[in-house]
C-alpha cells in the first residue's frame, strides 16, 4: 500500500510520525514511553511498570473498567498495552469511521487513570500468574538469564515475581507521574490522514501530562560468560541459545547482511543449519536472529534438540559458522536470500498495521525514520563481502555465551560449548 510519512514535533515536547495511507479503512495508533521495568525507582518494585500497564485500561476519570472496555471495543476496535525492559506502549487499531473517538479514549487512559486498590490487587495477581506461566516456557525463560550472563542489569522472571508483592498503589502512581510526560512520549499514527493531520495534532497537544524529559537508555558493560544451564526437571530436551554481541550498533547495510545470512543458515528447509538438521532428523526447529540495540548488536542461534542428537547438531552449527567465517558463501544462495527478502518486503505492506510496524520499532528506539521506498536498493547493495565481514566482527569481539534449559548434567553443555569455542580461537 502506498503511503507517505511525516514527523511532527509538538510544542509540548512530544514527537511522532503521521503515516498517510490513502484509501485505508482502518487506523493504527501507538503511543510509547520509556517507562519499562528498568525505569522502576527501585529493583525491589521492579514489576511496578508491568502492573501499571495492566491497570492502564482500568478505571479512569470518565469510565469504570467495564464501561471503558465496552466503549473502546463496541465497534470492533482492538486495544492492547505491553511493557518491556525499556518501553511501555499503548496500541490500538480501529475502523476509519471512529478514529477520533478512539484517540480520545486512548488519551483518557494514558492521561487520566484512576488507579485504585481493588484493581491493584487484581492486577498484581494477574501479573504474578503471567510471569509464573512464563516459567513453564523454556524458550522464554532463557533470554533474561542470558541478558544477565552477558552483563545486563535486569531480573529473571523468577527474581521478578517476589517484587510484585512489594508494589504499593503509591508506587504505581509515582511511576506514572514520573514516566508519563509529553517529552517522554513518542507516537505513530497510520491510516487515511488527508485533511485530518491538524486535528490529530490538536488532540495530542491536548494530552494533559507534565512536560518532563525523554529518559536516557541505561548502558551496561557486556562481556563473555561461561556456559550456563537453567535446570528444569520436566525438561525433556535441550532448549539452547548461542548469543553473541558486538559493542557497537550495526549500520543498515550490516544489519541487512546479517538478516540474509540468517536466512541462509536457518531460514528454509534447505538452509545450511536448519535444513541439514531436518534432513538428518536432528531438530524440529533452529532459528538465527540479529538485532541492534542502543549501544551494541546481537547475533543469536537458538533451538531445541534431543540430548542424543545435540552433539551432531552442534557439529553442524560449528561447521557452518566456520564456513561463513572462511567466506564460503555461494552466490546463488546469497541471491536467493536477497530475493526472499524482496518478496517479504513487498508482502509486508498489505495492511495499515504492517506499515506502522515497519516504522515503530526503530522510531521508538532512537527516533530514526526508515525509508520504505529505499528498501529494494538496500537489498540490492548488500554484498557477500559485507556479510562475511560483519559475521567475523562478532567472532572477533569474543563476547558470547551458550546457555540452555535442561534436566541433564552441565557437562553436556560444557562439551557443546567447547565445540563453539573453537570458532573464537
Amino acid at each position: 500500500m502506498n503511503h507517505t510519512v511525516e514527523e511532527i514535533r509538538l510544542k509540548n515536547g512530544a514527537r511522532g510520525l503521521l503515516i498517510d495511507v490513502p484509501g485505508a479503512t482502518t487506523m493504527s495508533m501507538q503511543f510509547q514511553f520509556r517507562a519499562g521495568n528498568r525505569y522502576a525507582k527501585s529493583k525491589d518494585i521492579e514489576q511496578v511498570a508491568h502492573i501499571m500497564e495492566h491497570m492502564a485500561f482500568g478505571t479512569n476519570a470518565r469510565y469504570n473498567t467495564e464501561q471503558f472496555e465496552f466503549e473502546f471495543t463496541k465497534n470492533g476496535a482492538y486495544r492492547n498495552a505491553y511493557t518491556s525492559d525499556l518501553s511501555m506502549v499503548y496500541d490500538a487499531d480501529c475502523a476509519d469511521f471512529e478514529w477520533d473517538r478512539i484517540i480520545d479514549l486512548q488519551k483518557i487512559a494514558i492521561c487520566h487513570p484512576k488507579f485504585n486498590e481493588t484493581e491493584l490487587i487484581a492486577e498484581k495477581g494477574n501479573v504474578r500468574s503471567e510471569l509464573t506461566n512464563y516459567l513453564n516456557d523454556h524458550q522464554r525463560i532463557l533470554w533474561p538469564r542470558v541478558q544477565q550472563l552477558l552483563g545486563e542489569d535486569i531480573l529473571t522472571y523468577r527474581q521478578s515475581i517476589p517484587t510484585i508483592s512489594s508494589v504499593k498503589l503509591s508506587d504505581v502512581r509515582e511511576h506514572h507521574r514520573r514516566t508519563h510526560t509529553t517529552s517522554n512520549m513518542r507516537f505513530v499514527i497510520a491510516g487515511k490522514l488527508n485533511g485530518r493531520k491538524a486535528e490529530i495534532r490538536r488532540k495530542i497537544e491536548g494530552f494533559k501530562l507534565p512536560r518532563g524529559e525523554r529518559f536516557t537508555v541505561p548502558k551496561d558493560e557486556l562481556g563473555k560468560s561461561n556456559p550456563s544451564v537453567i535446570r528444569r526437571k520436566d525438561a525433556t530436551n535441550l532448549t539452547f541459545g548461542l548469543f553473541m554481541v558486538v559493542n557497537r550498533v550495526l549500520d543498515d547495510e550490516e544489519f541487512d547482511a546479517m538478516h540474509y545470512l540468517n536466512h541462509i543458515l536457518t531460514g528454509t528447509m534447505h538452509s545450511r543449519i536448519f535444513g541439514e538438521a531436518r534432513k538428518k532428523g536432528l531438530a524440529y526447529n533452529i532459528s538465527a536472529y540479529a538485532d541492534s540495540g542502543f549501544y551494541e548488536s546481537g547475533w543469536d542461534i537458538t533451538g531445541q534438540v534431543n540430548h542424543e542428537a545435540a552433539d551432531e547438531l552442534f557439529d553442524i552449527i560449528t561447521r557452518e559458522l566456520r564456513n561463513v567465517l572462511d567466506g564460503k558463501i555461494k552466490n546463488e544462495e546469497f541471491e536467493a536470500a536477497k530475493s526472499f527478502a524482496l518478496g517479504r518486503y513487498q508482502m509486508g505492506a498489505q495492511t495499515v498495521s504492517q506499515i506502522s510496524g515497519f516504522y515503530t520499532g526503530r522510531y521508538f528506539a532512537d527516533g530514526f525514520i526508515k525509508d520504505y521506498s529505499k528498501v529494494p536498493d538496500m537489498i540490492k547493495n548488500v554484498t557477500i563481502e559485507r556479510m562475511v565481514k560483519t559475521a567475523r566482527s562478532f567472532i572477533a569481539e569474543d563476547k558470547w555465551v551458550l546457555a540452555a534449559v535442561s534436566s541433564g548434567e552441565k557437562q553436556e553443555l560444557v562439551d557443546l560449548n567447547d565445540k563453539i569455542a573453537t570458532l573464537f580461537d
